[in-house]
């Protein structure tokens, strides 16, 4: 086994909320839990028992919660939580009624608000008062094209609160990213923001708000808030009413709405990059439960946490930030470049703030160590005692970039899930050591393993990430798929009756994860298996290297590994950068492992939520289709894919 980066004293697991649901199991079922693996181990064989403890222990708010706690339990998909439960979402997030700060939201412009929770309710009050005499009902849609301010949050719980549903995309989705994602859902109510900025540069919103308006027939109010402009002008935007006039200054009271425990709450999307994004269902029980358990127990969050995750309201982890309402913590919002207007901003944000848990990308922290960013030597984060990240697989230089210069007593969680459950298969562990490249844990309560193509379990090889029981944050189903046959060939095709998320995973001997990419984008030459992942963790610390993406090129009856690589501004690659990279690959991995072909390219195609894409770019040089390229941040980037001479040789 490898040493530890960082290991927790046993003063410090002692006080985890963790250690405490061990004691309590060990004292009510008369077992002898000693550490995470068999606490875990006891979790997966005793669901029933295990989730009704999260729910008890978090204090859940609910008219009823019914003696039931699996109907089904064989059945994926098919199970049903807490089937006789009835509770409200937004109730559970605003049980807090005092000034404790429940928001902090800030921008790249340096404008700051803090909304009390009684201010947060008393907003959310009047937004949900306005929403019903507007006519919106249980089961509407409301929409959102929001950036991640107060905001978003509060027209969110106002439309929980009723026990309609909420689906929102970040203003820099354009037309027909948005019409291919609201459009499919038919909300009642659009939430849109006037503008945003950018890297310093206000981009204003309302021409493609007034599109949005136009084009959804469904939609009876347009209601506009001020984000660039104090007092923007609304009258071209159809259907448009502006933020102040729609409150209803006189509500002061929320009627929550109790729902069924699966009551929808949630429509997420796919990326899209394959076709129509998929709109996946979420229920409020579900995405509570769940987020719950990994807030409290896998991040140890408590009512004096300050919670930082760097999202925007396009990508899941706006979801799974916001739930930290219901822990009582104050939740720090950030909207703009994490760069602008200088690197340091957000370790800026988190001195200032005294930020506990701080969440963000792999991608933004390997920019942070190419920046020569040193946010402990540069900044007070005594506070600081947890660092999550996610969006793509951490590399393990990264890992120790961290501890070497962020701070040396502390929490680095790689976490790991996705849109898909609205939460983590794979995450933090407070009671655990962190191990360099590794994912701590596989949550509690999931089921999760790694199998060969014949379903086998496999450890220390890597294979599919499937899930083999139940969970509470399964999607309900899609929007439009009133028979599940796309649910259930999107998660069920692979393994019948077993979820297959779409990793390539491994279980190491510490009994951590690695993810090494997108089943969907390994690379096969020679029929030997590669993930993206393993190369671009070797590709990346060579210095002149800011990030790459690698497929495979059906060449010669085999498939060749082609790497593209941006390279640092000014700089080109010659044939010693190439020897350069292809050494490094060779020496930290194997030869099957070493590009055919290395390219340079001014730009990486990804998804609005920052994800690269593999897939697009392959299609793109082998001649294919890319079937939405809407869904992309950057579709223009494609073009420098096509038809490259040195890729037909």
């Amino acid at each position: 086994m490898s040493q530890p980066l960082w290991q927790p004293s046993q003063a410090q697991i002692e006080a985890t909320q963790m250690h405490a649901l061990m004691q309590r199991i060990n004292n009510e079922y008369g077992t002898s839990l000693e550490d995470y693996a068999s606490l875990h181990a006891w979790s997966i064989e005793n669901l029933e028992a295990f989730w009704s403890l999260v729910w008890e222990d978090s204090d859940i708010l609910a008219e009823h919660q019914g003696d039931s706690v699996l109907a089904r339990p064989d059945a994926m998909p098919g199970a049903r939580w807490f089937p006789d439960a009835r509770l409200n979402f937004a109730a559970n997030l605003l049980h807090r009624r005092d000034d404790h700060p429940a928001l902090v939201a800030c921008d790249e412009r340096g404008r700051r608000r803090v909304i009390s929770y009684a201010e947060l309710h008393d907003l959310v009050a009047r937004l949900a008062h306005a929403l019903k005499a507007n006519g919106v009902t249980e089961g509407d849609r409301v929409a959102g094209f929001v950036p991640n301010s107060e905001h978003a949050v509060i027209a969110m719980l106002a439309t929980a609160s009723i026990g309609a549903v909420w689906s929102s995309c970040s203003p820099d989705f354009g037309f027909s990213g948005v019409l291919d994602r609201f459009g499919q859902i038919q909300p009642k109510v659009l939430i849109a923001t006037d503008g945003y900025t950018w890297n310093g540069k206000p981009i204003d919103t309302r021409d493609r708000v007034a599109q949005i308006s136009d084009a959804i027939e469904s939609l009876n109010q347009v209601v506009v808030f001020p984000f660039l402009e104090e007092e923007p002008e609304i009258g071209s935007i159809g259907k448009a009413v502006a933020w102040q006039e729609y409150l209803d200054n006189d509500a002061r009271e929320i009627d929550f709405e109790p729902q069924p425990f699966d009551h929808p709450l949630y429509i997420v999307y796919s990326s899209g990059t394959t076709g129509a994004p998929k709109c996946i269902i979420h229920s409020a029980g579900g995405t509570l439960l769940q987020h719950l358990k990994e807030l409290r127990l896998h991040t140890d969050l408590r009512s004096d946490d300050v919670l930082f995750y760097y999202t925007t309201c396009g990508w899941m982890m706006w979801n799974w930030l916001v739930s930290g309402l219901a822990c009582g913590s104050t939740l720090v919002l950030f909207d703009g470049s994490p760069f602008a207007p200088d690197p340091g901003v957000l370790w800026e944000l988190a001195e200032r703030e005294g930020i506990t848990v701080f969440g963000t990308s792999a991608k933004y922290i390997a920019a942070c160590e190419k920046e020569g960013l040193a946010p402990g030597r540069q900044h007070d984060l005594s506070r600081l005692r947890a660092v999550l990240s996610t969006g793509s697989a951490l590399a393990h230089e990264s890992f120790d970039y961290v501890y070497r210069e962020i701070k040396q007593d502390l929490l680095l969680a790689s976490i790991s899930g996705g849109t898909d459950i609205v939460s983590c298969f794979a995450l933090g562990c407070p009671i655990r050591p962190v191990y360099r490249g590794q994912l701590q844990c596989r949550g509690l309560g999931m089921a999760v393993d790694v199998f060969d193509d014949d379903g086998k379990p496999l450890r220390e090889e890597k294979g599919e990430l499937v899930c083999t029981r139940p969970f509470p944050s399964m999607p309900i189903g899609f929007w439009n798929d009133p028979r599940g046959e796309r649910y259930r060939d999107a998660y069920f095709d692979t393994f019948p009756g077993i979820w297959a998320h779409g990793d390539y995973a491994e279980i190491t001997a510490e009994d951590g994860l690695i993810i090494h990419g997108r089943s969907d984008a390994v690379l096969n030459p020679g029929g030997i298996r590669i993930g993206t992942a393993e190369i671009y963790r070797q590709v990346e610390k060579v210095e002149d290297v800011l990030e790459s993406l690698c497929i495979g090129q059906e060449w010669n009856d085999d498939v060749r590994v082609v790497l593209f690589v941006r390279l640092r501004e000014g700089m080109t690659l010659d044939d010693k950068l190439r020897d350069e990279i292809k050494r490094t690959v060779r020496a930290n991995t194997s030869p099957r492992h070493v590009p055919a072909k290395i390219i340079q390219v001014e730009d990486i195609p990804r998804t609005l939520s920052g994800k690269i894409v593999e897939l697009a770019v392959r299609n793109v040089v082998h001649g294919r289709p890319v079937k939405n390229k809407d869904a992309l941040a950057n579709p223009e980037s494609l073009k420098m894919y096509e038809d490259i001479p040195d890729l037909q040789q």
